[in-house]
C-alpha cells in the first residue's frame, strides 16, 4: 500500500508543478510577447502527467475505499494552482490511517 502512497506523492508533486508553470510561465509569455512556443510545450506535458495522475489518484482511492467525494477533491488538486500540494499532503495522511487501520484488522 505504500507503494501507492508513493506513487500518488510524486504525480501530485510534478503535476502541481507544471500546472504552476503553465498558469505562470506559458500562458503570461503566451499573452505577453505572443510566443506560443512554452505554452505549445509545457500544456501537453501537463495534460498527460495529469492524466497519469487521475490514473494513480484512482488506484490509491480503490486501495484505501474512500467515498466519490474523496476522489473528487483528489481530482481538483490537478485543476487549480497550488492546491495540489495541501491537498497531497491531506490524502497522504488519511492514506496512511487508513492502511495502518488495515494492517492492524488482518493482524
Amino acid at each position: 500500500m505504500e507503494a501507492a502512497i508513493t506513487r500518488y506523492r510524486i504525480l501530485a508533486t510534478v503535476v502541481g508543478v507544471m500546472l504552476i508553470l503553465v498558469c505562470f510561465v506559458g500562458l503570461p509569455i503566451r499573452l505577453i510577447t505572443g510566443n506560443e512556443t512554452p505554452s505549445a510545450i509545457i500544456s501537453p506535458v501537463h495534460g498527460l502527467l495529469y492524466m497519469i495522475y487521475l490514473v494513480i489518484s484512482f488506484d490509491l482511492y480503490t486501495k484505501a475505499r474512500w467515498p466519490m467525494k474523496k476522489f473528487l477533491v483528489m481530482v481538483s488538486a490537478g485543476l487549480v494552482p497550488f492546491l495540489a500540494f495541501f491537498i497531497e499532503r491531506r490524502i497522504v495522511a488519511e492514506a496512511r490511517e487508513v492502511f495502518a487501520g488495515q494492517s492492524a484488522a488482518k493482524a
